[in-house]
């Protein structure tokens, strides 16, 4: 177990409401005076949190770059999942089963903005690179407005590796990339599947890309060549619920 920081409203109040016993303590901004902030504290009361009152120097220095808006929370993080844990998420899911694989988002607000799509999409796991991703920083926590703690990630020591534990599961692997003549919109995407997106900059690197069934892009008829990663990991995941709605 390890110790972090929550930071800001949202994600607090994401943690009091689904992982409450790993909160430790609340620290409430001096004369805060957000009603949003007092029912937090309110519901911490409630669950026998102990709750402090700092000055906003304190909370400040612990949110580092994040916006506190008044209140923090300390919290006894679990162990990340790793590759051995795969089995299991991809089983319980059977065909329903959708993974999501960054290889390499180092910018703290993309991960948590893919996060927060993954969890609204009811991804199975999201799989990170563990020595080339950013990790879970309060940044990433509050960028992912909850969805840190409701979607498992999987920090994976060998990326191939774990695509293929994919593949021997039966997951058909999909990765996108802007130079290729296959379209998102031309890949079924209604089984067990898994959508892989590169980094910010140099996109999937070349075993990762090996590694996939199919390369396909995001079609794009207007002047802009290539997406922000968390805007393509919506509309990637998001067209695979629209096949998979259309399929019952």
């Amino acid at each position: 177990m390890s110790e972090s920081w929550i930071v800001g409203i949202n994600p607090v109040e994401g943690a009091l409401s689904n992982d409450a016993e790993r909160i430790r303590e609340l620290l409430v901004e001096n004369g805060q005076r957000n009603a949003r902030v007092h029912e937090l504290v309110e519901r911490a009361r409630s669950l026998n949190i102990p709750v402090h009152h700092r000055p906003r120097e304190q909370l400040e220095k612990i949110a580092g770059e994040a916006r506190h808006q008044g209140v923090v929370a300390r919290y006894e993080a679990p162990p990340m999942a790793n590759e051995s844990d795969l089995p299991d998420l991809l089983e319980q899911a059977g065909s329903d089963a959708l993974v999501l694989v960054l290889d390499g988002v180092t910018d703290p607000h993309n991960l948590g903005a893919c996060l927060r799509s993954a969890a609204a999409a009811k991804v199975t796991a999201v799989i990170v690179p563990k020595d080339r991703a950013v990790g879970l920083t309060p940044v990433v926590r509050r960028a992912s407005a909850g969805g840190a703690d409701r979607v498992p990630l999987i920090a994976a020591t060998n990326l191939a590796r774990a695509l293929r534990t994919l593949k021997d599961a039966g997951v058909w692997i999909t990765g996108l990339a802007g130079d290729t003549d296959t379209s998102i919109y031309n890949i079924d995407l209604k089984g067990p599947v898994a959508l892989v997106l590169g980094s910010e900059g140099e996109g999937m690197r070349r075993l990762t890309r090996e590694t996939c069934d199919f390369v396909a892009k995001i079609p794009m008829p207007g002047v802009m060549e290539s997406l922000n990663v968390s805007v393509a990991t919506g509309v990637v995941l998001f067209e695979a619920l629209r096949q998979r709605r259309n399929k019952r």
